[in-house]
Order: C-alpha cells, then structure tokens, then sequence
C-alpha cells in the first residue's frame, strides 16, 4: 500500500517568512511525494520575463502582488503539486482564499533569530535591501503571523536540516488528514 497517496489528492501549499525554507523544503517534499514542484517565485519571474528585484524596482510591490496572485490562481488550476509561495502572498486575501479553497496551506515556521542568519546570506532579497534582516523579519512576523496562523498546519522547524522538516510536514500532513478522514467518516455515520 502506498502511504503517501492520500497526500497526493491535493496541492500542499507552503507558506512562512522569507528564508524558513519553503523552496528548499519544498523541492524535497516534492521529491519525497512524488509530486511535481512549483515554486511561485521563479514562476512570477518567468511570466514577467524578469527577476523580482526588477519587478519591485520597476513596478513597486503591489503589482508584484497582483502579478503573484493570477500565477497562484494558475498554479492551483493545475494537477495537485507542492506550491512554495512567496513571503508575502497568504497576506493578500484573495490569494488566501484561492489557496484555501484549492490546497492544504502549511505554515513553516522558524525562530526570527534563525531566519535572519539565514537571509543575510543573500542579497537578493528586494524587501531587505539596505536594512537590518532581524528588524525586517519581526516587523514582517508581526504583520503576517494572523494570516499565517489561518492555514491548515503550522510546523515549527527550528534550525533543522531540511529533511528533518519535511519528514515533520509529512507527519501533520499525514495527522490532519486522517483526522479529517475520521471527522468525516462521523459526520456521515447514522447516529
């Protein structure tokens, strides 16, 4: 018996702050659920025809946002993969819904302190550029952690190797369906 396939019937979204490791963590998801991976970053990028530091230079965040959101809307339309989002998109409300109504939303999250190393190993991050990666990140945490906590799970990850978070994701994922399949299974049994 297969024991992943009821975690293949629907696309598993990701979602957290930037650097918690919804790409990485993603991809080996992916991999372990034989599913394909998307990630919307690189999907936004190849639908505009340039990267998201142009977009946000040229454009401004808002219409990265939009642009985001009909990728999302795309994406969800297809066969059920793993979808890694943006930082910012569960924030939009319409992007929440879009994912709510066609996927199981997984919050990743890590320490503040955590990410922040992490992030300031890149410089290609448009919302960081020329600030403090900790002040950015706990004014983010502060702003996206009640949409955040709207999704289906939240898996604290720490500072684990990614595989050790995706065997974690796989457990909720695993734990929350079956307590659906339970609740479902009540609901319909005569009393």
């Amino acid at each position: 018996m297969d024991r992943y396939a009821p975690l293949r019937r629907r696309t598993i979204a990701l979602v957290g702050l930037m650097g918690v490791g919804k790409s990485s963590v993603g991809r080996r998801l992916a991999n372990a659920l034989e599913l394909p991976f998307r990630d919307t970053d690189t999907e936004v990028e190849t639908a505009a025809g340039r990267s998201i530091s142009d977009i946000f230079a040229d454009l401004g965040e808002e219409a990265f946002r939009e642009g985001e959101r009909r990728v999302i809307a795309r994406l969800l339309d297809q066969e059920p993969h793993v979808l890694a989002t943006g930082g910012g998109a569960f924030m939009n409300p319409q992007t929440r819904e879009l994912i709510k109504g066609a996927a199981i939303s997984v919050w990743l999250k890590t320490d503040l302190d955590v990410l922040a190393r992490r992030v300031a190993r890149k410089d290609t991050r448009p919302l960081l550029a020329g600030k403090d990666p900790l002040e950015v990140l706990q004014a983010q945490a502060q702003a996206r952690y009640p949409a955040y906590a709207e999704a289906d799970l939240m898996v604290e990850t720490g500072d684990a190797a990614h595989h050790v978070t995706v065997e974690q994701v796989i457990a909720a994922l695993s734990v929350h369906l079956a307590a659906g399949t339970e609740t479902a299974a009540s609901e319909a049994s005569p009393p």
